[in-house]
């Protein structure tokens, strides 16, 4: 019965990690897109519209967050503060998206989006762990798995504008595809981080060899190194123009960098684990 509870609970806090890492990570980078590329207006604005959808799952996922009896968080309360910030990411989005389509940039709405996403993440770091220093930790975990994860969806958007908008040009996909690679490259490095300090136990490298060993190694060459080598070879050939190549090896990436966002997520809050 136990197993069977901690199993329901991780799953209502594994969807929220998810949608919540949808909606913010593919918010910030076409933000950071439209300031720093010739992004079409029309992708800008609906990835807005699409982030604040992510948004109102990630709310809905919150009001029925279950007391977390059986997994490696407490139930720190600060509940009423983090729906209220995933609120206002909803509703930022949203401007944000009618902005884009006005031809706008949306500096300062977007960046207010984007700290407003990252306040949530902060919270419910705060919250879970109880104020500790390892909140710092698992805040910085949260914010990887977003930016690779969101940063994902909104390439695989990208890429089909391509498909249908050939002449545009393809510096929005190349820059989306560095951004993407160096995101996987820290959350690598900080794999090897988390396993070598040995958190949360202190037991340096324990979980390559623990109870949880297959799902740790998982997520390093199936979750970590195969979706690096596939963003490489997206980045290559939206270089040369390949868009359909780029397109097909995004969407692969996506499908794994989900699962592996699923499995980092299940081995925090079933074991405590940062992988």
């Amino acid at each position: 019965m136990v197993e069977t509870q901690q199993i329901i609970q991780s799953l209502s806090y594994i969807t929220w990690v998810l949608l919540g890492s949808l909606a913010l990570g593919s918010f910030a980078l076409v933000w950071a897109l439209a300031q720093a590329t010739d992004a079409t207006s029309g992708f800008l604005s609906f990835s807005a519209f699409l982030a604040a959808v992510f948004g109102l799952g990630w709310l809905v996922t919150e009001w029925g967050l279950p007391s977390p009896t059986e997994l490696a968080i407490e139930a720190g309360g600060l509940d009423e503060p983090r729906r209220a910030v995933i609120g206002l990411f909803i509703v930022l989005s949203v401007i944000s998206g009618v902005r884009f389509r006005q031809g706008h940039h949306a500096v300062f709405v977007g960046a207010a989006t984007v700290v407003a996403g990252i306040a949530a993440m902060g919270v419910a770091a705060y919250a879970w762990i109880g104020g500790e220093p390892f909140a710092m930790s698992l805040l910085v975990h949260l914010l990887a798995l977003t930016l690779v994860t969101g940063g994902s969806l909104a390439a695989v958007v990208l890429a089909h504008w391509y498909l249908v908008t050939p002449r545009i040009s393809e510096r929005p996909l190349i820059l989306a595809t560095r951004i993407l690679f160096w995101a996987l490259a820290v959350q690598l490095l900080l794999y090897w981080v988390w396993i070598a300090s040995g958190m949360p136990d202190g037991e340096p490298f324990a979980a390559l060899t623990g109870s949880n060993a297959v799902f740790v190694w998982l997520r390093l060459v199936v979750g970590l190194v195969f979706p690096l080598v596939l963003v490489w070879m997206a980045w290559r050939t939206a270089s040369t123009r390949s868009m359909e190549s780029a397109t097909g090896l995004l969407y692969i990436e996506l499908a794994v960098v989900m699962a592996s966002t699923i499995v980092a997520a299940g081995l925090f809050f079933g074991e405590g684990l940062l992988v």
